[in-house]
């Protein structure tokens, strides 16, 4: 067989693949516009589209409409993406470019945690947040972030020291003879030139607290501070007949923000990994 015959049949098989992996997505979509009697049909998508299943599963939640969830989703991005940012960029600086006391054992004490499974941190977590009065609050979620901890705290610190220390020690050197402290070396001259890894962990942690379900379910009690992947599960609990258009519908909905913003950052994304691997 011919190379161009090899690229043929390579190129046939992954479009085969990517059909195949794109069904799913493909069904859902469709499935968000049917009613419940056409979800049994072979058919993707419906032959008259039932848009009402996205007016009608906004206010599905009695007393509140999914403009409450968001809101209160977005609030809760915003402060954890600033503490992630705050802490991670500081944490990661000093481990770079600073030296102090044990230094190596407070870097490999760091490097450990990433091996504990957060299954065992659910119990003793929790334990420590009921009896701070922190619960059916955003402090769990907060406050670990702006100790570098949280969800992908500590990924997020290994990935930024990475970044940092390619950066030359050249121009820490230059900033020192122009006066600068160490906060400003860190703030006008570091955080510049890691926009790539920042982007990074940026998207990283968005995404991740966004699909932190079991952490939102352990720790929010009421309706009023739910967030969308909770208000998703009150469509699911709430009513005897199960209406799964509208379920899917907002299920779709509900993906559109982390989407928008994979694809709008995504080229600072690759660049950020790529760099990182490579300056690693």
């Amino acid at each position: 067989m011919t190379k161009q015959g090899k690229a043929m049949v390579r190129h046939v098989v992954m479009i085969l693949f990517s059909v195949i992996m794109v069904y799913p997505v493909l069904w859902w979509i469709g499935a968000a516009f049917k009613t419940n009697q056409e979800l049994s049909s072979p058919n993707i998508f419906p032959s008259a589209p039932t848009w009402s299943n996205f007016t009608k599963g906004w206010h599905s939640v009695p007393g509140h409409s999914f403009t409450d969830f968001y809101l209160n989703t977005f609030q809760l991005e915003a402060a954890v993406l600033v503490a992630t940012l705050i802490s991670c960029t500081l944490v990661a600086f000093g481990f770079a470019r600073m030296n102090f006391p044990l230094k190596n054992f407070w870097f490999s004490l760091l490097m450990l945690t990433l091996m504990l499974p957060g299954q065992v941190l659910i119990i003793p977590q929790y334990a420590l947040f009921h009896q701070l009065g922190w619960v059916n609050t955003y402090l769990p979620f907060i406050v670990p972030h702006l100790l570098a901890g949280g969800a992908g705290g500590t990924f997020f610190v290994f990935l930024l020291i990475q970044f940092v220390r390619g950066i030359p020690k050249e121009l820490d050197e230059s900033a020192k003879i122009d006066g600068c402290s160490w906060f400003g070396i860190y703030w006008r001259v570091v955080m510049p030139l890691t926009k790539p890894a920042i982007v990074t962990v940026t998207i990283f942690c968005f995404l991740w607290n966004w699909d932190d379900f079991l952490g939102h379910l352990l720790y929010l009690n009421s309706v009023d501070k739910y967030t969308v992947g909770l208000a998703l599960r009150m469509i699911n609990d709430s009513q005897s007949a199960q209406q799964w258009g509208q379920l899917l519908a907002m299920a779709l909905v509900s993906i559109l923000p982390a989407t928008i913003v994979f694809m709008f950052l995504q080229k600072y994304f690759v660049e950020g990994i790529a760099t990182t691997g490579i300056k690693g």
